[in-house]
Parts: structure tokens; sequence; C-alpha cells
């Protein structure tokens, strides 16, 4: 199987260990265990937990106190609709592992996560590209969308809350999505790994696996919840599913780390808590990001509903990895280039961090966009 290199990640590996303000982070600001157990109530306990507990493989399909705690995240499912993988990265390939075939079509949006276009064309599926643009809000044209779907369709690919633009199908236009979808009877994979980061409300938007009988919810520790380095993730969805899953899952995970499981389930027993903080840092931090495109002459964006990161428009003469490594080295701030995502022309900030690391880097922004020269003529 031969596999085209995954742009974000390999940018990723190359730079962020060198950064001083990291704003290429997706991450709502990370966890300590400290704070983890103060929220948790777990401070005098945990030992008690942890001394006794025999390192096996523990649970395979994830524990039912963990599969409990990660169901009361939706309206439809029960531990016997999830199961825990190796992060939500780990639940994604599973899921397209076990539903593509070579020859099968497949459509994905883009800009998304790399792996829900690669992933199936890796494996021989025709996938066709729904593309995702600023003037619809990053939402899908669903004219176009139901133009595209097949009676033979045999996946649909997204990402809600959308990574990197940060645009949210809420409700209404979910079920319109899912109707279009339905006519095929297509599955609907949808990568919820930034759910409960909607900038109103609970944060939540419906859950596929919630909405649609052949909808598949993927998520994870990581965003959120803040909890990265657990590295675990689930996927929710049709008993039928997660049964095809499990025998793919057999071959390349067995289980996931006991530790993982238990710290994971102790978090979403006091998810209240931890979401209460992620909304805090999501919700006044895009306002700071806010009022800070709207005094940079250069830059503009579609304002993101959800999620932690936004696509910003750039008004300069150069590529987007070019401008992102001036910035890194003039200034210590790193971006994403649009380039890794087939967004050429427009950058990606993670504004999840730190509130001091975002004000601090942004200010940083400011200075080298003072110090690059205009653009010239009509070029693009």
């Amino acid at each position: 199987m031969k596999i085209k290199p995954f742009g974000v990640e390999i940018w990723m590996n190359e730079f962020e260990n060198d950064c001083t303000y990291n704003l290429a982070e997706t991450c709502v600001a990370s966890l300590t265990i400290e704070e983890l157990l103060e929220m948790s109530g777990k401070n005098d306990s945990v030992m008690s937990d942890l001394l006794p507990m025999k390192m096996t493989y523990g649970a395979i399909q994830g524990s039912d106190r963990l599969r409990d705690a990660i169901s009361t995240m939706y309206a439809k499912q029960t531990r016997d609709n999830i199961v825990v993988t190796h992060g939500a990265i780990g639940a994604n390939a599973l899921v397209h592992e076990t539903l593509v075939e070579p020859g099968d079509h497949v459509i994905s949006v883009r800009p998304t996560y790399q792996q829900h276009y690669s992933i199936p064309e890796s494996y021989g599926a025709e996938v066709d590209i729904l593309h995702l643009r600023p003037e619809n809000g990053f939402l899908p044209d669903l004219t176009e969308f139901a133009a595209m779907v097949r009676p033979e369709t045999k996946l649909i690919v997204l990402n809600n809350p959308n990574n990197p633009t940060g645009a949210l199908m809420e409700a209404g236009y979910l079920d319109q999505f899912v109707d279009i979808a339905r006519q095929s009877e297509a599955y609907v994979l949808c990568d919820e790994v930034y759910r409960g980061t909607n900038q109103t409300g609970d944060g939540f938007a419906p859950a596929m696996a919630d909405v649609y009988e052949r909808g598949i919810s993927v998520a994870g520790m990581s965003k959120t919840f803040s909890l990265a380095g657990l590295r675990l993730g689930w996927i929710a969805g049709p008993h039928e599913v997660l049964e095809a899953v499990s025998i793919h899952r057999d071959y390349n995970t067995i289980s996931v780390g006991m530790l993982d499981d238990y710290f994971a389930a102790m978090a979403l027993e006091t998810k209240e808590k931890i979401l209460e903080r992620s909304q805090r840092i999501t919700r006044g931090n895009l306002a700071f990001l806010d009022a800070w495109v709207a005094q940079e002459p250069s830059i503009s964006y579609v304002k993101p509903k959800a999620g932690t990161t936004a696509l910003l428009k750039y008004d300069f003469d150069m590529p987007s990895r070019e401008f992102c490594i001036q910035l890194l080295k003039q200034t210590g701030v790193m971006f994403t280039p649009g380039s890794v995502m087939h967004m050429e022309g427009w950058l990606r900030v993670g504004y999840a961090n730190d509130p001091d690391i975002l004000r601090a880097g942004l200010a940083k922004v400011s200075a080298f966009l003072a110090t690059l020269p205009a653009k010239t003529g009509d070029a693009a």
C-alpha cells in the first residue's frame, strides 16, 4: 500500500519542538495530572486505585466504566455502541480500514484532516472531494454534495466542527446533509474530535451517530478534553460497524493502556469542569483573535463557530510554507502553512493554547507582518 505523506504531521514534527509560541497547536491548553486530580477530587485516593492495578492488557473493547462515561455525551449510544481506540487518529484509521475496499466510491470534504482522503485513496477507492469554500462559510454546498452522491457511494467523510476552518454544521444543516447521504445508504464517518467547543450554548453539536442510522462518530481525549497525552479515542456507531471494526482492531490494537483507560474515565466523570475550562479558553481566545484579525489589514478570515483553529487568508506574495518558516525564524511563532492542507495562500492558527501565549504570539506576528512588502499588481 502506498500513501501520500501526511502534510500536517510532517510539518509539526519538523518544527513543533523549536518554537517559542506554538500557535499551530490544536489542543485546548493541556491539563497537568495535578489539575486533573484536583478537578476530579481524586488527589487523596488515586494511589489506592493505582498501586494494586496489575499491568495487564485490560478490557479489550475498553472498560465498562470508560465506555459508560463516553456514552453520556450521546443521545442514543450505550456502552455497546462504543469501542475504545488509540486516539481519534486510530479510530479514523480503523473505520477506513474496515469499510473501504478497492473501487469503492468515497466522498470527503476538504480541507479536513488528511486521513479522510489519503487513506481511502491508498486503499484504491475513488475519492471525490467536496470542497469547502469561504463564500459558503466553509460549510458543504448541499446542492454540490447531492450531485456527487451515487447509488453505490460507500462512505462519506467529514469532520464537525471542521479542522482547520472552525465551521460548524448545526442541527438543521446536519439533518439536510444526512437526508442526502441517506439516499445512497452510504455510511457517514464524522470526525468529532472538536465536539464540545461550540462558541455558544453547551458547546455540543448533534453527533452523527445519533442523527443517522448509518452514522459513525469518532472522538477522543486530545482536543476538547486537553489530554492528548493519554492517546485515547473511540468510535460510536452501529453494532455491525463496531463488530467489523473489532476484527481489524484485533490485529493492531488489542487494548488501550490501562492507565490511559483509567485517567480517561476519571476525566469524563468530571467532564463538566473540564468543559467549563475548555470553553472559557476557546471563547475568550477567539474573541481576542477576532479583534486581532480586525486590526490587521493584510489578514482576513471566516470567524470560526467552534473548534480550536481558524484559517487565515494573507495578502502577501509568498507561499504559505515560506511565510511560516520566516515567521518562526524571526519571531519564534509557529503557524501551519495552508500548503500542507491543500489550501495554499492560507495559514492555520491554533487559538486554544494558554491565553498569554496567544496574546504574546499574535503581538509578534503583528510586528512581523509590518516588515513584509505589500502585494504588487494583480498577483494572487
